[in-house]
C-alpha cells in the first residue's frame, strides 16, 4: 500500500510535523510505502495531495486536527480513496466522530496499516455563488461561530479549554439574530423557522469545540444530518443551559429545536458559518447530506 501522509507545518507549534514523522516510521514498519506531504500553507498542501492522487496513491493519511483533515476530505470525497487520521490537533472532533480521538500516534498508524476501510457520510455545503465544500463534523453559525472567531484568535490556552473561555466571553454580548431556516426532514416533509435565533448548527458528527456534544444523536452512517436551533432566552437561563450542552442532554430544553434532516438552508445577514473549525462561508448556505461519500480506516474489531 502506498500512502500520502499530509501535515500542515503552519499549524501551531509544528506539533503535527513530529507526529507525522513518528506515524510514517510506524507505517513503514508495517511495510506501507509512506510519503510525507508538507506544504507551507493549506493551499500548498492541497496541491501536493492532488498531485499525489493523480500519480496513483492507494490511501491518504493526515497528521493534524480538524482543519488539516478537512483539507484532505475535499480531495478524497467521492473517490473511494481511504482516509486515515493521526489525531494531533487542537480539537480533533472529526477523529472523535470516528472513534479515533483518543488514539496515540502508534495506535493511529496501526489503524491505518491494519484497519478495515468503511464508508461514512459527509455534509456538502453549497454557497450562494454555487461553490461547494464538504465537512465531516459540525457546521456552526450564530453564537457558536462567534465563539470560533474568538477561540481561533486566542494563543492560550490550547485544547478544548480555549472554547470554554471563548463561550463565556461571548455571553457578555449575547443577542438573538434574525434567521430563516428551511429543512427537508428525514420523513420526507419540510419545516421552516423564521425569527431570532441564538445559533443554528448542522451536525454530521456529534461534537465541536474540542468535544462539546452539540448534536448528541448524530450518526455519520445514517444518511441524515442533525439540525440544532437555539431560540433566544435570558443570559442567565442560557448560561444554565451550558452544563446540559456539555453533557449532551439539552434536547428537551424549551428553547432548543432538534430535527433529523436530509438538507437545510440557513440564512441570516452578516453571519459567517464555520465547519470543522474553519470558516466555510457567509450565510445563506445550503447543507445536504452526502451518504457514504468518504471511505475511512477504522481500527480492527
Amino acid at each position: 500500500m502506498r500512502v500520502a501522509l499530509v501535515v500542515n507545518p503552519a499549524a501551531r507549534a509544528g506539533a503535527q510535523t513530529g507526529a507525522a514523522t513518528r506515524a510514517a516510521e510506524r507505517l513503514r514498519a508495517h511495510g506501507v510505502q509512506t510519503s510525507i506531504l508538507s506544504g507551507g500553507s493549506a493551499a500548498e498542501s492541497s496541491e501536493l495531495l492532488r498531485a499525489a492522487i493523480d500519480v496513483g496513491i492507494d490511501a491518504v493519511a493526515v497528521a493534524g486536527g480538524d482543519g488539516t483533515v478537512s483539507l484532505a476530505i475535499q480531495e478524497v470525497a467521492g473517490t473511494g480513496i481511504p482516509l486515515g487520521i493521526v489525531p494531533c490537533g487542537t480539537g480533533n472532533d472529526f477523529a472523535a466522530t470516528l472513534g479515533l480521538r483518543e488514539l496515540d500516534v502508534t495506535a493511529a498508524a496501526d489503524a491505518i496499516a491494519t484497519g478495515v476501510p468503511r464508508r461514512i457520510d459527509l455534509a456538502k455545503v453549497t454557497r450562494s455563488d454555487g461553490s461547494t465544500r464538504y465537512f465531516g463534523s459540525v457546521l456552526a453559525s450564530g453564537f457558536d461561530s462567534k465563539v470560533n472567531d474568538r477561540a481561533n484568535a486566542m494563543r492560550w490556552p490550547r485544547g478544548g479549554s480555549r472554547y470554554t473561555i471563548a463561550i463565556l466571553r461571548e455571553f457578555l454580548t449575547l443577542t438573538g439574530m434574525p434567521y430563516e431556516v428551511e429543512a427537508d426532514l428525514a420523513d420526507g416533509t419540510s419545516e421552516q423557522w423564521r425569527g431570532d435565533l441564538v445559533m443554528a448548527t448542522v451536525g454530521n458528527g456529534r461534537t465541536y469545540g474540542g468535544g462539546i456534544p452539540i448534536c448528541p444523536d448524530a450518526d455519520p452512517v445514517d444518511g441524515l444530518l442533525d439540525l440544532v436551533l437555539v431560540r433566544p432566552a435570558g443570559r442567565l437561563r442560557l448560561l444554565r443551559l451550558l452544563p446540559r450542552v456539555y453533557q449532551g442532554t439539552h434536547g428537551d430544553v424549551a428553547e432548543v429545536v432538534m430535527r433529523r434532516v436530509r438538507s437545510v438552508r440557513l440564512s441570516s445577514p452578516g453571519v459567517t458559518a464555520y465547519a470543522d473549525g474553519d470558516p466555510i462561508g457567509a450565510l445563506p448556505l445550503r447543507v445536504d447530506v452526502a451518504p457514504g461519500a468518504l471511505t475511512i480506516f477504522a481500527p480492527p474489531d
